[in-house]
């Protein structure tokens, strides 16, 4: 080994010594432990993906959990599939008709994000449930189907242990504020822009 290489060696410990130091204080001082209330929004792809990452997590360590899904519907997707295998653990329930676009009647969609919501609620108000995941309701929320501030106020006087997620474009600041973690997805390049379908075990 040169010197130079040996030095830079040397320096590289000292330098994550003094991070490990840091990190270790950081993690001493937070001692608090809560439900949280999270989101995912933004135009990138990976919003609900992640939440479905979330939930095998939670299941992982055996919590119960529930999963409504606003908006979407009409796809057979690969998600459907896998949460069968852990019916027992995770309740998931497609509440949506399809996209806003597709439906093309805003009484029919305000009645189907209505009755999700009622779903959610149910689910929330069970004290088994340990993470509920509400897909999409930012589009709801964003075309005003359900009132902002009903959502915000179930949400934000849950049990302290029940931690909720909701996904979706545009969240609204309303929810923004009361959450705990935001988490906005960019998009910086996407497969459909050049021409490409979406795809069987990637979108959907």
């Amino acid at each position: 080994m040169s010197m130079d290489q040996d030095e830079a060696n040397r320096r590289h410990k000292a330098k994550m010594e003094k991070r490990k130091a840091l990190q270790d204080a950081r993690v001493a001082r937070n001692t608090d432990e809560k439900g949280l209330l999270m989101v995912h929004t933004g135009a990138g792809k990976g919003k609900s993906t992640a939440a479905f990452g979330l939930l095998m997590r939670a299941a992982g360590h055996g919590f119960r959990c529930g999963l409504v899904q606003f908006i979407k519907g009409t796809w057979a997707t690969g998600e459907q599939e896998a949460l069968k295998r852990f019916s027992d653990l995770i309740e998931h329930r497609v509440m949506g008709e399809g996209f806003t676009w597709e439906t093309q009647d805003r009484e029919r969609d305000v009645a189907a994000c209505r009755a999700a919501w009622e779903v959610a609620c149910r689910m929330m108000a069970d004290p088994s449930c340990r993470l509920v995941v509400l897909d999409e309701l930012n589009v709801a929320l964003r075309y005003d189907y359900l009132p902002i501030e009903e959502v915000v106020a179930v949400l934000s006087t849950r049990r302290p242990d029940l931690h909720v997620l909701v996904t979706g474009r545009n969240a609204k600041p309303e929810l923004i504020a009361a959450a705990d973690l935001v988490t906005e997805m960019t998009a910086v390049k996407h497969p459909f822009e050049a021409g490409i379908k979406a795809q069987q075990g990637i979108e959907f």
